[in-house]
């Protein structure tokens, strides 16, 4: 994955082939499948390549079909629904192989004034009092530092703690539920569609985890099979995601080898800024 910030931007940056038409390039990753966030990143850029500047993305809704092959870059075809007064609709494809491999529905929106509420941002420790996720990947999976900083190192990520028993988050009405902090490992452009981009890859990187926090094991687990099936994201004001950002996660159900989670995105000054939804796969091996 991305080395540096500057390769994630470079990632979000489409080749337009034909009208409507676009392709993205991999990066050098150990990954065995493309992740899931840098297909929905990938694909809402392409949809908001054809829409207004006035609009901005307001949803999205997406579901992972196939595995995505590492080595092979990925096109993206948008199909332009409806532009209306208010509103634009994009059905974005993305293809390998000849195969659809991923389907995105986004809105888009022009910005108006409204009735505004949101709820209160939960307690958490503060970012710089919270371990490195990479630190806390070495610590409780064995694994080296090195291992998280090749994929993950465009992205500053920070564990503000969990609901397991003991945990800073332990609440009998909400057994799965997780917080961390996250922001872009160093200074994006002054651009609200780029900023929404890079949140959207980094919304898929925790959020499936939350439903195995009761569970007593994690994703890549010998003898558990995980992977995003669908993702659904609504953002509700602009934000920057190279500052600090709340990401308060909770899996209300886990059932039938699927888990499902929600998480709220809230600024440093306790700005609802975004919310995620998504199901996943958290298959066990069967004896």
């Amino acid at each position: 994955m991305p080395d540096t910030l500057e390769e994630l931007i470079d990632l979000l940056d489409l080749e337009t082939i034909e009208v409507d038409l676009y392709r993205g390039r991999q990066p050098d990753t150990r990954l065995q499948r493309v992740f899931g966030g840098q297909v929905a990143a990938q694909a809402q850029v392409a949809g908001t390549r054809t829409v207004d500047p006035d609009r901005s993305i307001h949803s999205l809704h997406a579901y992972f079909i196939l595995p995505g092959d590492t080595a092979l870059p990925i096109v993206y075809d948008v199909e332009r629904v409806r532009d209306g007064r208010s509103f634009s609709t994009r059905r974005i494809v993305a293809r390998q192989h000849g195969r659809s491999i991923f389907y995105m529905s986004a809105s888009f929106h022009v910005t108006e004034p409204g009735l505004e509420h949101q709820d209160v941002m939960p307690h958490a420790p503060p970012p710089e009092d919270c371990p490195r996720m990479a630190d806390l990947f070495a610590k409780q999976f064995g694994r080296s530092p090195e291992d998280w900083r090749h994929e993950w190192a465009a992205l500053d990520v920070r564990y503000a703690g969990d609901s397991r028993p003991g945990g800073e988050l332990h609440d009998p009405t909400h057994p799965a539920r997780a917080s961390i902090w996250l922001k872009a490992a160093g200074k994006l452009p002054d651009d609200h569609v780029l900023n929404a981009a890079v949140f959207t890859y980094a919304s898929d990187l925790t959020l499936l985890s939350s439903t195995l926090v009761p569970h007593g094991t994690h994703i890549g687990a010998p003898g558990l099979m995980t992977a995003s099936l669908d993702h659904a994201m609504w953002f509700h004001r602009r934000f920057r995601a190279d500052e600090w950002m709340l990401y308060d996660q909770t899996s209300p159900s886990a059932a039938g080898g699927l888990g499902f989670a929600v998480g709220r995105v809230f600024s440093r000054e306790g700005r609802l800024v975004a919310s995620v939804a998504q199901e996943g796969l958290i298959r066990q091996s069967r004896p």
